[in-house]
């Protein structure tokens, strides 16, 4: 038996409407998600905290030019002589608050489009999907590139490019399981009553949707991170003199020969913490698939013994 399963053999099945809390407690508790939520913890804690204890300014000039670590710079220095310690303490905390801002927006947008397609039918759903597979025909990177060079590196345009890109992929996942909801008997008694289809999808589909939602947000995360942080190294991103993580890696690469420091404590924590979500992901992935799994054998049993007693 696998860490996932076993969480699940051990938790209480729960209804629907709870699971997400079920299945992020269960996924935090096998092998898989431990590790990679440390990972992601420990980075996050990094980001969040580091402002607060930087032993100087992130636009301080405290020693040379790539000088090598020593006590007033434990890191050394970057290519202008400031402190690589305090600039990477303070590079994390914008990088993750844009990276979450852009994956609710890309999982909001994508959402609400794949389920009204799922739901609605007809020509609205071949509407909404051939607006997303237009979408879809763009690379993340390019269609991001292409808002930010019209319009110019703002924090809120990398926010609204990152995450609208996000959205196409997401629809396509949502409607897919949209679909099978939406022909249950619990959405099509509340049609039969009157509810209206705003409240039907808000109220009884999307509930229902809670664990790819789960999954998708762990991935369109990761895929935030990576993307913010690389329009950062080509210079499309958060500008100088702010202190970035893939900013730093772009500006001290032609010394690192020099300090590595510079380049490599800014590149591994932004390895770390797209390993350590996409690994707790998995782990909500696996757990998510048990928690399903044993929804089909309870359903089968229910009917095997509804049966017996009929007999």
């Amino acid at each position: 038996m696998t860490d996932a399963e076993a969480a699940v053999a051990t938790t209480p099945y729960r209804i629907r409407r709870h699971e997400w809390l079920h299945v992020l407690g269960a996924a935090a508790r096998t092998r898989r998600g431990m590790v990679g939520g440390a990972l992601a913890l420990i980075v996050v804690a990094v980001a969040v905290i580091g402002p607060f204890v930087a032993p100087s300014g992130s636009t301080d000039f405290v020693t040379t030019p790539f000088a090598s670590p020593s006590g007033g710079a434990p890191l050394g220095g970057d290519f202008l002589g400031r402190d690589v310690l305090s600039r990477v303490l303070d590079g994390g905390w914008k990088l993750l608050a844009m990276a979450a801002a852009a994956t609710a927006l890309g999982i909001v947008v994508g959402a609400a489009a794949g389920v009204s397609a799922a739901y609605l039918r007809g020509w609205r759903d071949s509407g909404i999907m051939r607006v997303v597979d237009v979408f879809l025909a763009f690379p993340q990177l390019v269609f991001a590139l292409l808002l930010v060079s019209i319009i110019g590196p703002e924090t809120w345009l990398l926010v609204v490019a990152v995450g609208l890109s996000h959205a196409p992929q997401v629809a396509r996942v949502l409607r897919a399981t949209a679909l099978d909801v939406s022909e249950r008997d619990f959405v099509k008694a509340m049609e039969i009553i009157g509810i209206t289809r705003t409240r039907v999808m808000r109220g009884e589909i999307i509930p229902n949707l809670i664990t790819p939602l789960m999954v998708e947000a762990g991935l369109r995360l990761t895929y935030s991170i990576i993307i913010i942080a690389g329009l950062s190294f080509i210079g499309f991103g958060v500008q100088p003199p702010a202190a970035n993580w893939g900013l730093m890696i772009n500006e001290n690469r032609i010394g690192l020969t020099q300090n590595y420091w510079a380049v490599v404590v800014p590149a591994a924590l932004i390895a770390l913490l797209t390993v350590g979500v996409n690994t707790f992901t998995d782990a909500v992935a696996r757990v998510a698939l048990g928690v399903e799994r044993a929804e089909v054998v309870m359903a089968t049993e229910s009917m095997v013994a509804a049966d017996v007693m009929a007999q």
